[in-house]
């Protein structure tokens, strides 16, 4: 399955946002691509989390995403792209990755369920975490018919490894970051080392892209499940496609199987 990273630099201007994921959906469309990923936050974007956020917020029935729709059915692509979600039940909305298929089906949607409450930062302030830490995956199907499965990671996520392993567990051949990685001394390269890492641990491919800078680094990339980086993107808004053959996740976990060979395993603590 051929895959998209569309690295854009998102930011408070939701109707604008909107028309740099259509120019790039269709340059992916353009290059082949079955499956299209966008940034955390593609929908709006600021350099620090604030009120603003609840007040664009809206459902994943809302004008915003009913556009994504339309684009992913125009172009005959899946796309993948963080909103703002509005939450009934409490004053901070969900930073929310939604999953929209080339026939206008909502396939998944993800709640950021680790809030970047670091290196100074205060997402919680503002966004609420999701109520359930369940991992997110799901199917999606490319034009010539083939499947991979994907899960799902918004940026402070993939510190977690736990999360990566559940995801491994539930059988996902792609892990999709989806991320505004926010910069700083070291941060490039704990980007990189960490999807990588999380791509190695578990055998799987790791899709990994970032807003722009000065808001976010760039540098979005792509993984093999040996930890290969097979396309990186600098920190200009950019398009990286790149193929991914589900069968590569499935002969490195029979050349290495640390997966069937685990002697600890993780229950989650309510």
């Amino acid at each position: 399955m051929r895959v998209s990273l569309a690295q854009i630099a998102s930011g408070t201007d939701t109707g604008q946002n909107l028309e740099l994921i259509r120019r790039a959906a269709h340059r992916a469309a353009t290059a082949g691509a079955d499956l299209v990923v966008f940034p955390e936050y593609a929908m709006y974007e600021k350099r620090m989390v604030d009120a603003s956020f609840a007040a664009v917020a809206e459902p994943v029935t809302g004008p915003f995403v009913a556009a994504l729709t339309a684009i992913a059915v125009a172009e005959n692509i899946t796309l993948v792209a963080g909103i703002v979600e509005a939450n009934e039940h409490d004053t901070r909305p969900f930073n929310t990755i939604v999953v929209l298929g080339p026939d206008g089906v909502l396939q998944a949607r993800y709640r950021k369920m680790h809030l970047f409450d670091s290196y100074g930062f205060r997402e919680s302030d503002w966004i609420c975490p999701a109520s359930d830490p369940a991992a997110v995956f799901c199917d999606v199907t490319g034009r010539s018919g083939e499947q991979l499965r994907i899960g799902l990671m918004t940026c402070y996520d993939l510190r977690f490894p736990e999360l990566g392993r559940e995801l491994a567990d539930a059988q996902a051949e792609l892990v999709l970051v989806c991320s505004s990685w926010v910069p700083g001394p070291d941060k490039i390269e704990q980007w990189r080392i960490l999807t990588q890492a999380r791509a190695i641990e578990n055998s799987y491919f790791v899709g990994a892209v970032s807003q722009c800078p000065p808001i976010s680094i760039g540098r979005s990339l792509i993984a093999d499940p040996a930890g290969r980086v097979l396309g990186e993107l600098a920190i200009a808004p950019d398009l990286i496609t790149v193929n991914v053959d589900s069968d590569q996740v499935w002969r490195a976990r029979q050349r290495h199987p640390s997966l069937d060979q685990r002697r600890h395993t993780i229950e989650r603590r309510e």
